[in-house]
């Protein structure tokens, strides 16, 4: 019988892969921060956001740091938002995902970069309402590349899906504009598919844009419910295109197989 234990190297694997994820998730902090903010991500160092001071590499450890230093910064003792190491973990969990779908190999790498970009972009749209075009526009073209590393995918599939993904999303806008006389969409939730169509292609936009929107409603009814607002309450959508996009990638083709062989013949 299988026992995932200290000595067993696939938990030394597992346990070097978290860390990793772990130390990844530090650095998505910063982007999801500072990006909004149009600030470097590279200079100047971490730093408190009460009392200013650089935070010290052994301050600075994910998780870790926070639990020993129970959520307060060293110097001024100003609360640390539970939303860093929440990233943090997070970022490590989403890498010990994917080594455990796709293994030691270039896909996982792939297929991590495009979560953790992913965790930045949903998180920067719950907080500011902006998807930054400085990850979604150069995305296109990486993952674009990106995706000749990857088995399932080719030239065709990735092109086809960033004009699938982000002319969908294009002509919805358009429409809506077009009846109702005002934005309904913003121009980043377009970018973003098309970038996410460039690494998953036509058929995970697809499945991308069907679950985000079933996930979206269901999200936005239940929020109006509570709130007791009406059908104009405003959700930022980037968010369900990214889980969409991450539901894909783990569970995307098993689940447009089982759909298809669930469909009586002849249908």
């Amino acid at each position: 019988m299988f026992q995932l234990t200290a000595t067993n190297p696939t938990f030394l694997m597992y346990a070097t892969i978290f860390i990793f994820g772990l130390s990844i998730g530090s650095f998505l902090n910063v982007c999801i921060f500072r990006i909004p903010l149009e600030k470097s991500i590279i200079h100047p160092p971490s730093a408190c956001p009460g009392c200013g001071n650089s935070i010290r590499f052994y301050d600075n450890i994910p998780v870790l740091s926070y639990i020993l230093l129970r959520g307060r910064c060293r110097h001024c003792a100003a609360a640390i938002s539970p939303r860093y190491p929440s990233v943090e973990m997070a970022s490590g969990l989403t890498a010990a995902a994917t080594y455990a779908a796709f293994g030691p190999t270039a896909q996982s790498l792939v297929y991590f970069a495009f979560l953790s970009a992913l965790w930045v972009v949903t998180l920067i749209d719950i907080d500011h309402r902006i998807i930054p075009d400085v990850i979604s526009l150069p995305g296109i073209p990486v993952f674009f590349l990106a995706s000749l590393l990857l088995p399932t995918m080719t030239v065709k599939d990735s092109l086809l899906g960033i004009l699938i993904g982000g002319g969908s999303l294009y002509a919805v806008a358009w429409a809506y504009s077009a009846v109702k006389k005002a934005d309904g969409m913003g121009g980043g939730d377009i970018k973003l598919l098309a970038m996410i169509g460039a690494l998953i292609g036509w058929k995970g936009v697809l499945f991308t844009l069907f679950a985000s929107s079933a996930l979206g409603t269901l999200v936005g009814l239940g929020i109006m419910i509570l709130r007791g607002q009406n059908m104009k309450l405003a959700v930022p959508f980037g968010p369900f295109l990214s889980a969409g996009a991450a539901a894909y990638v783990f569970f995307g083709p098993r689940l447009i197989d089982w759909y298809l062989n669930f469909l009586p013949p002849g249908a």
